[in-house]
């Protein structure tokens, strides 16, 4: 699958200002929702819980939040360029300002 299968218009958020993890996780589980047609707060608990098992965010200003939803019909991704950096407890520690969600089927 290539990368612009993923990605439609409505799936790119540039300039977002979040001030936090936890509001970054919402904002873009709205989005998410919008997209794939499922609800926001079950995106949202499925990021959460994904990133208590360790960070999502790869370093070098880059997170990649992932989860799986019961009933998807394809993969699903969300781009989402921040107007400023936010601390994401990244593996380097850098704040980060690039997110691609993704979204799979169970």
């Amino acid at each position: 699958m290539e990368i612009y299968n993923l990605l439609s218009k409505e799936s790119i958020v540039s300039c977002l200002h979040v001030t936090s993890k936890k509001q970054l996780l919402q904002e873009i589980s709205m989005h998410a929702a919008k997209i794939c047609g499922k609800n926001e707060r079950t995106i949202f608990d499925i990021l959460l819980e994904r990133e208590r098992l360790g960070t999502t965010g790869i370093g070098r200003g880059v997170a990649i939040p992932h989860g799986k939803l019961p009933d998807l019909d394809q993969l699903y991704g969300v781009f989402v360029k921040l107007k400023q950096p936010i601390d994401f407890e990244s593996m380097d520690d850098e704040a980060v300002d690039l997110i691609f969600l993704l979204l799979a089927p169970e």
